[in-house]
């Protein structure tokens, strides 16, 4: 369904599948990742043109490919710098380590890039504006908002008069003083932080480097990230009487903290702010059929740069399950498990923000010397060194709770890995003798591969989960092809990453949900619970949460 107007004789009236209220970057990646799956939006956005302010600045290689599934990739690699990373500096301004992936191009994308904000929201407003599935009404307020069985209607005000927006679901993308949350009185969890900071953006910037850099000096802490273009973004710690938060910075001020960096003129500074951070997250994400989403739902301090990402997760988890339930593969239950799924995953990362910022952000001289003699014992030992240099005290993305299905065979025997994000590498795919990344080859729905299982057996297991209408492909193991007709399309590893993925599957099937994380793996002959669940929904049948 599009969205589509009605004439009214009170104002304006449009219909569609979903309604999204915020036209940030978490909003309009959510319209996308809608209108990606067929459903027609609406996005209403009270301020008339996108954000000039370049709030976020980092985004990961996991909100890539949820661009790529939102048809965003080649918009937002034309914005964005390759980044390698964050290096952390001591009290005395030496480099003691630099956090950067794991397994680099894992999922298909540069792991973690500066760009700017208001650069991604152009580029986002624009794929909007020129898809025939999606209506953006900027300029547009949110007055008023009620939901009953059968669907939502928001009442909003634009210049041009009333404006009635009725749709299914609605999803609140509407920054930290959301009104979807106001209106459905939903309080938040957390606290706000006394310290102040300026952030400075400023342009025509020395700074080449493509990593963000961390100074964990007690006398002035401060974060320094070059972006494009010669932009780069100044972080300080302000002490009591430098500047009130909230109000603007002076211009001596911000020429003095940035004086050992460089030289600054006023028409350099793009933004200038000083503010508070808070770590809160929403009581509740979901009342009947309205959701919040990104800082409407969670809201967390700088310093592990996953403000955005964590929006565009919480987009990439939601959005496929309301494509689902309105196309009738899942039940409306299934949406209960978006808050299930997220929550842990953002109070954790919330918690560890916090926790960085404690860390390596202190004014307590002590406490800083004695941070860094750990760390410098810590990198000594090679478990140390990858501890911190492959960032794995960041919180695992990992469900153990919703449509997930971790339990064991039926024979006893633990089942590999469910609920975590399958990477994307790249596969060679006979049908059409191309070489392309895994996404690319099985499209944006569910996806049920084969590793090295009996040829014979696909039949019976496509038919089962006939109502889902998955992709199918055989993964060749080893150095040997299917020989039989009854197999499905063949992926072949080219350069051992598909290899690695799919290791602790082999011999086994593997369903995969639209967002690529594993919903569940089972020896042929032994299909699993909430795989039977799943191909029984469209009759109504409750849907069985792992946990």
């Amino acid at each position: 369904m599009r969205a589509h107007e009605l004439d009214d004789a009170a104002g304006v009236t449009l219909e569609a599948d979903v309604a999204v209220v915020g036209a940030g970057p978490v909003g309009m990646t959510a319209a996308a990742l809608l209108a990606a799956h067929g459903l027609g939006v609406v996005v209403v956005e009270r301020n008339a043109t996108t954000s000039d302010a370049p709030k976020a600045i980092s985004i990961d290689d996991e909100a890539l490919r949820v661009y790529q599934a939102a048809g965003l990739a080649e918009r937002a690699m034309r914005i964005i710098l390759p980044g390698t990373g964050t290096k952390y500096f001591d009290a005395d301004g030496e480099p003691v380590f630099q956090a950067r992936a794991e397994v680099p191009y894992r999922f298909g994308h540069p792991f973690k890039n500066p760009f700017a904000q208001p650069d991604l929201e152009r580029e986002l407003h624009a794929h909007l504006s020129e898809h025939p599935r999606t209506h953006v009404l900027m300029g547009t307020e949110l007055t008023g908002l009620t939901q009953d069985e059968w669907g939502a209607e928001l009442r909003c005000r634009s210049a041009d008069g009333p404006v009635t927006v009725k749709a299914a679901y609605v999803l609140g993308c509407d920054g930290g003083r959301s009104k979807v949350r106001e209106v459905l009185d939903i309080g938040m969890t957390g606290r706000s932080f006394q310290d102040v900071w300026l952030v400075a953006d400023v342009l025509q910037d020395p700074h080449t480097e493509r990593y963000g850099m961390h100074h964990g000096d007690p006398e002035r802490p401060h974060v320094i990230v070059p972006g494009r273009d010669g932009r780069c973004r100044y972080e300080f710690y302000l002490y009591p009487g430098e500047c009130a938060a909230g109000d603007p910075p002076p211009f001596e001020l911000v020429r003095r903290l940035l004086e050992p960096f460089r030289p600054l003129a006023p028409e350099q500074i793009q933004r200038a702010v000083t503010y508070r951070f808070n770590a809160v997250v929403a009581d509740r994400w979901r009342v009947g059929r309205c959701f919040l989403l990104g800082d409407a739902a969670h809201m967390m301090p700088p310093f592990a740069g996953q403000g955005l990402n964590s929006g565009i997760r919480d987009a990439a988890n939601l959005c496929w399950k309301i494509a689902d339930v309105l196309g009738g593969r899942l039940t409306d239950e299934a949406l209960d498990t978006y808050e299930t799924e997220r929550r842990p995953h953002a109070e954790a990362t919330v918690a560890l923000s916090a926790r960085l910022g404690r860390i390596v952000m202190t004014t307590d001289a002590r406490y800083a010397a004695r941070r860094d003699a750990y760390v410098r014992d810590l990198i000594a030992t090679p478990e140390g060194r990858a501890y911190l240099e492959h960032m794995r005290y960041r919180p695992a993305h990992h469900y153990t709770d919703g449509l997930v299905d971790t339990g064991a065979d039926a024979d006893g025997a633990d089942a590999a890995p469910a609920g975590v994000m399958i990477g994307q590498p790249r596969v060679f795919d006979v049908e059409h003798g191309r070489v392309r990344l895994l996404d690319e080859v099985t499209g944006n729905g569910w996806v049920l591969l084969g590793v090295g299982v009996p040829e014979d057996g696909y039949a019976a297991v496509t038919a089962a989960l006939a109502p889902l209408r998955p992709v199918v492909a055989h993964v060749a193991v080893g150095e040997r092809l299917p020989s039989s007709p009854d197999a499905p399309r063949v992926l072949v590893d080219v350069d051992g990453g598909l290899e690695t993925e799919m290791a602790p599957y082999r011999g086994r099937y593997v369903l995969l949900r639209p967002d690529r994380f594993v919903a569940a793996s089972w020896a042929p002959d032994a299909l699993p619970e909430l795989a039977k669940a799943l191909a029984l929904n469209t009759a109504g049948d409750a849907l069985p949460l792992a946990g």
